[in-house]
């Protein structure tokens, strides 16, 4: 398959999966995104149009693990996040993975997210 056919593929599952996700204050949007290098994590109120809380593998967290977008690196970030999230008093999120299948990388942060006190 083409990289312009896959990223378009990709493109439209997020479309899809983005159609039924909404955050609101009561349920914010916990939306992951994963580079080649790096993993991004925010939560988002879509009413208000800001974001709350942000954390990845470049925030002064993470600074002093050598982590990398893999499951290993993916889990650690998912349980700060998820420590850093219900510090701020964040309990219940809706979790937009972002077009990509819920496997790997994916799995492993919303686990490890689930196992900090997250609930979604």
């Amino acid at each position: 398959m083409q990289l312009k056919q896959k990223l378009n593929l990709r493109a439209r599952r997020k479309a899809r999966v983005r159609k039924h996700i909404h955050g609101s204050a009561v349920k914010l949007r916990l939306s992951v995104c994963f580079s080649s290098k790096h993993i991004y994590a925010q939560c988002i109120d879509d009413d208000a149009q800001r974001t709350l809380l942000f954390l990845s593998t470049l925030s002064k967290e993470c600074a002093g693990q050598k982590l990398s977008a893999n499951m290993s690196g993916a889990a650690i970030v998912g349980a700060i996040f998820g420590k850093k999230a219900v510090d701020a008093g964040i309990r219940t999120v809706i979790f937009d993975r972002g077009g990509h299948r819920y496997h790997g990388c994916i799995k492993a942060f919303a686990d490890a997210a689930r196992e900090a006190g997250l609930e979604f």
